[in-house]
């Protein structure tokens, strides 16, 4: 098979493929993108976004753009997130250190960990009984396992031991 003609390719003189015009998407179609997978926090987009190289002025005026017109809310994401967590079995403390880490303030955290309608002692049961459905306690040392795993999975002590005795 012998080739004529150049390869669709524009090529440079020393066989290095020719860069054409930035293709980088403007910062707020980027930032859309994201938001249309899932819901971020402003500080989440904003680190995903400066890891994609964008400006960091340029991110801060986009940002606020999509928060006035309520594409971007650290309150939905907050929302989202609480019930994500909650529904995959983890407790209030766990949620409330992983919404810090996202750029959650921890009144806005709390707000939403403290409402009345979330059931804690039901997720830490429906947890306990997932992990260990049907096995006794052994001894003194699965106990603290026990308490050990529940304690990491960010449920409150007073409320472990409710649900174990």
């Amino acid at each position: 098979m012998s080739f004529t003609g150049r390869n669709r390719k524009d090529i440079t003189g020393d066989g290095a493929e020719k860069k054409s015009a930035d293709k980088t998407p403007p910062v707020k179609d980027r930032a859309l993108g994201l938001l249309a997978r899932r819901e971020h926090s402003a500080v989440e987009l904003k680190r995903k976004l400066q890891q994609k190289g964008y400006n960091s002025s340029d991110i801060d005026t986009e940002l606020l753009q999509l928060q006035r017109d309520g594409s971007l809310s650290d309150r939905r994401f907050t929302e989202a997130y609480v019930n994500m967590r909650m529904n995959r079995g983890y407790g209030p403390m766990r949620i409330l250190a992983e919404l810090r880490d996202r750029g959650i303030p921890a009144e806005l955290a709390n707000e939403y960990l403290n409402q009345e309608l979330l059931d804690w002692h039901a997720v830490l049961s429906r947890q306990y009984t997932k992990k260990y459905a049907g096995i006794p306690i052994a001894d003194h040392q699965d106990k603290s396992k026990r308490i050990a795993y529940l304690q990491a999975r960010g449920f409150r002590l007073d409320l472990i031991f409710e649900v174990l005795s």
